[in-house]
């Protein structure tokens, strides 16, 4: 969904990692969005979605429901998060899955685990050592910077604490139910049908109405 959003808008998107499952499914990916306003546009995407939808395995047409939780983060450059080269372990290991032959022929994955807090990123999408490197470190300052952020908002303000990086995340933000083609997004009470077209990335309305929320939370808060 939110690849086609963004090539709705033209906009860059380079995958920095992603795990598949044993049955084919993706479990986890992390990709990075490069335009402006992306984030602007995105970050209120962060939280618990829903599905709701009658698997073809499923005679009696009973409705399954999974969840899926959705990180959205700014990107962190080396001027906002300073990380000491001593507080790094760095893994090389042989990427595995997709690729073919030709990835096993040398140890180019990286997998960085930052001591300090515990937080541990491994990234082997790409051939080159250096670059999965690169791109572990720059998902590393991300998730160090959101934390940062999720600190500093906590002890501003504990009910307007930002759900991003905290891992606090148990509330369902939005649900996508098949059986009545319908997605409602509960924190704004938005409710749209036509399933395929939010699949296909057409969700400009929904994050129209948080921001616009947003907006308005903000002008309450400075009792305008």
């Amino acid at each position: 969904m939110y690849n086609q959003y963004a090539q709705r808008h033209n906009w860059k998107v380079d995958v920095m990692s992603s795990t598949e499952t044993g049955g084919g499914s993706i479990r986890e990916i992390i990709f990075k969005i490069d335009a402006n306003g992306a984030y602007s546009r995105l970050k209120h995407e962060s939280g618990t979605h829903r599905v709701q939808r009658v698997p073809v395995t499923e005679s009696s047409g009973r409705v399954h429901t999974s969840a899926t939780t959705v990180a959205v983060l700014p990107e962190a450059e080396e001027v906002d998060v300073q990380i000491d080269s001593d507080d790094l372990q760095i893994d090389v290991f042989f990427a595995s899955g997709h690729g073919g032959q030709s990835v096993q022929k040398n140890a180019t994955a990286i997998r960085m685990t930052h001591k300090p807090s515990g937080l541990v990123v491994s990234c082997q999408d790409e051939r080159s050592q250096f670059k999965n490197k690169e791109k572990a470190m720059a998902v590393l300052r991300s998730r160090l910077l959101a934390q940062e952020i999720a600190k500093q908002q906590a002890e501003i303000s504990e009910d307007r604490r930002s759900q991003v990086g905290t891992g606090d995340r148990s509330g369902r933000v939005r649900t996508y139910n098949f059986p009545q083609d319908r997605m409602t997004d509960h924190r704004v009470s938005y409710t749209r049908h036509n399933l395929d077209a939010v699949l296909d990335g057409d969700i400009d309305d929904v994050i129209d109405e948080l921001i616009e929320a947003e907006q308005t939370r903000n002008l309450e808060d400075f009792g305008i």
